[in-house]
């Protein structure tokens, strides 16, 4: 079975039902990440984050539950894990209130979709930048 044809009454949670198809962003196996593997140190930080396929399987599932804003988030989430964590934190405070112009969120649209072809988050940080225009809540 691929992973397009997931059912999540039968498939999720998939770390139970379905633990082949998730790997870590190294392409360890989750029945490799153990106490044992910690201690000989054949586990890495790397390996306790998330994948971005880990990730896009996840929005399959709520898209099939009809929760498509969840589907998104995962999406974006999946576009995200090919940042470094600084970046991600600093857009996180960039979309702030009043933190920043239509112009520097604008910029860092562009920097997503250029540097990372992160294309979802760039659509919604523009979205953002809109709203906050609508609203008045950009820096000044």
């Amino acid at each position: 079975m691929s992973p397009s044809e997931l059912d999540p009454q039968r498939d999720y949670p998939l770390a139970s039902h379905r633990p082949e198809l998730l790997r870590t962003p190294t392409g360890k196996r989750l029945d490799e990440i153990t106490m044992e593997a910690v201690l000989a140190g054949e586990v890495a930080a790397e390996d306790l984050r998330i994948a971005p396929e880990t990730l896009r399987l996840q929005a399959q599932i709520a898209d099939s539950v009809g929760r498509p804003q969840l589907g998104q988030n995962f999406r974006r989430a999946a576009e995200l894990t090919a940042l470094p964590d600084e970046k991600v934190l600093g857009f996180y405070n960039a979309l702030r209130p009043r933190a920043s112009t239509k112009q520097q969120l604008t910029a860092i649209a562009d920097e997503l979709e250029r540097d990372y072809s992160a294309t979802l988050c760039a659509r919604l940080i523009r979205e953002a930048a809109d709203v906050y225009e609508r609203r008045g809540i950009l820096a000044n």
